[in-house]
C-alpha cells in the first residue's frame, strides 16, 4: 500500500496569497519555512497550496513569522517555461492550523 501524507510545522516566509478564479474556486498559497538542526542546520522553504479554504481560514491574516501546522500531500506540478518543461514539488494542504507567535514550536534559543 502506498501513502502520501505530509505533516509539517513551521513559520510563514511571506504573506499568504489568495487567488479567486472565474468559477469561484479559491486558492490560498503559503510559503512555509522549516528550520532543522539535525543532521545539520538548514532552512527549507516549501510552497503550500490550500484549495477552497474555509471562510474562517480566510478571516485569519497571518504575517510572516507566524507559526502554523498543516497536513496534506506532496504533489509534483509540471508546466512549460521559457527553458522548456519544468516542475516543482509542492504541498497540497487539507488542513491548516495557525498557532500564536509563542506557539508550540520553540526555537532552540527560546527553550
Amino acid at each position: 500500500m502506498d501513502l502520501n501524507l505530509v505533516v509539517l510545522g513551521g513559520r510563514l516566509a511571506a504573506p499568504p496569497e489568495l487567488r479567486v478564479f472565474e468559477s469561484g474556486t479559491r486558492l490560498l498559497r503559503y510559503l512555509l519555512t522549516i528550520t532543522s538542526d539535525e543532521p545539520r542546520r538548514r532552512v527549507d522553504v516549501l510552497p503550500v497550496t490550500l484549495w477552497d479554504p474555509d471562510d474562517e481560514v480566510l478571516e485569519q491574516v497571518p504575517q510572516p513569522g507566524h507559526r502554523l501546522w498543516l497536513a496534506g500531500s506532496a504533489q509534483r506540478r509540471f508546466w512549460d517555461g521559457a527553458d522548456g518543461r519544468r516542475s516543482r514539488i509542492e504541498i497540497v494542504a487539507d488542513n491548516v492550523t495557525f498557532r500564536d507567535p509563542e506557539g508550540l514550536f520553540p526555537s532552540p534559543t527560546e527553550g
